[in-house]
């Protein structure tokens, strides 16, 4: 348990480490500019100049703030993020908590921090704050149920909440058959095969829209472009943020790259194949078998870390992407695309998975 902890604390840091740098410097080449050049050779050093500058400023608290909640938000937005990973499988043996219910223990942990934002807005009292806030309460809280209910699909096609169970049956290790597009009548046995052939993704024809949904609500969720509305700098300074300074302020952006990770990951083992490689065998090329994690070898499970790493990062840098190249949505489109949109396409994909499993997979 505790050396997995201890890679999960390992592993939000150096998202925020990268992730900060890969964002100033795609952020650059996307508006054809340069990104930071002068810290350090090719700007490298930069987050460590500005991490130190953010421990050298002051810790204010404004006087009529009601101190105990203003100190211990941030901490709690940070703790709902980080407490997510507990359950995430990184290979097929490293897992902080190997729960069958991790499912349900994600959904409910990482809605915490929804109390922790609202606090931070509450307590400062600054009305550019608690607006910020209620707008990020709004949106998380309507954007968590097209999420729960595409990750639901998932869970009616694997018929299980244990994420690391999840992951066994996307690939060749999987101890029960996997058909493409999991249709049994078929006879597309794809279990010898592994690769992305058996990766949830392709285990129904819609599970492709149910990703996509997946993924605008995650981005929702860790408060990312468009729908960065509580921190509109236009309009609210700073969003439910804008009374911290120094360490606390930088706590909460470390919360929002340690979601960022978290919900790539969550995306990579619910759709594309967790930590399983995305190589298949053909015929006597066994591409799976040379590069898949096997369970019970060290080598094995630093091969299932890099492929589960690896996918995130992808999904990283297309929110990365997104954030730059898509403008703002207005508060009404936000409501409307998460309300009209993302929901009623959700609630008949989980009637259509359900379906599915009953008539096609059964």
């Amino acid at each position: 348990m505790l050396p997995a902890l201890l890679i999960c604390l390992a592993l939000t840091l150096a998202t925020v480490v990268v992730g900060v740098y890969a964002e100033r410097k795609i952020s650059g080449f996307i508006q054809d500019r340069l990104g930071p050049t002068e810290v350090g050779p090719y700007g490298l050093l930069q987050l460590f100049a500005d991490l130190l500058k953010l421990l050298q400023k002051e810790d204010i608290v404004p006087k009529l703030a009601d101190r105990w909640l203003y100190l211990v938000a941030p901490c709690l937005i940070y703790l709902a993020a980080y407490l997510g990973y507990a359950v995430l499988p990184l290979s097929p043996d490293w897992i902080g908590s190997a729960t069958s219910v991790g499912v349900f223990w994600l959904l409910a942990i990482v809605s915490l921090d929804v109390l922790g934002i609202l606090m931070a807005g509450w307590a400062s009292n600054n009305k550019y704050s608690l607006f910020g806030a209620i707008r990020s309460v709004a949106q998380i809280v309507s954007y968590e149920i097209p999420l729960g209910l595409s990750i639901l699909c998932v869970v009616m096609i694997n018929q299980t909440l244990d994420l690391q169970e999840m992951s066994f049956q996307q690939g060749i290790y999987s101890p029960e058959p996997v058909y493409f597009l999991g249709i049994k009548s078929w006879g597309m046995d794809v279990t010898t095969n592994g690769g992305f052939l058996s990766w949830n993704i392709f285990r129904m024809p819609l599970f492709f829209v149910v990703f996509i949904i997946y993924f605008i609500a995650s981005l929702a969720e860790c408060n990312r472009a468009p729908f960065d509305l509580p921190e509109a700098e236009s309009e609210l300074v700073g969003g439910f943020h804008t009374e911290y300074s120094g360490f606390r302020w930088a706590l909460v952006f470390l919360s929002e790259y340690a979601m960022m990770m978290l919900v790539s990951i969550l995306g990579a083992v619910l759709f594309l194949g967790s930590w399983n490689t995305p190589l298949p065998n053909i015929g006597l090329v066994r591409l799976a078998d040379w590069t898949s994690g096997q369970p019970g070898t060290f080598w094995g499970n630093c091969t299932g870390m890099f492929w589960i790493l690896t996918k995130a990062a992808v999904l990283i840098l297309t929110q990365i992407w997104v954030r730059w190249t898509y403008p703002r949505l207005r508060v009404d489109q936000l409501m409307y695309l998460g309300w009209k949109v993302l929901t009623p396409a959700a609630l008949i994909l989980v009637v259509l998975s359900g379906i599915w499993r009953l008539w096609m997979v059964s």
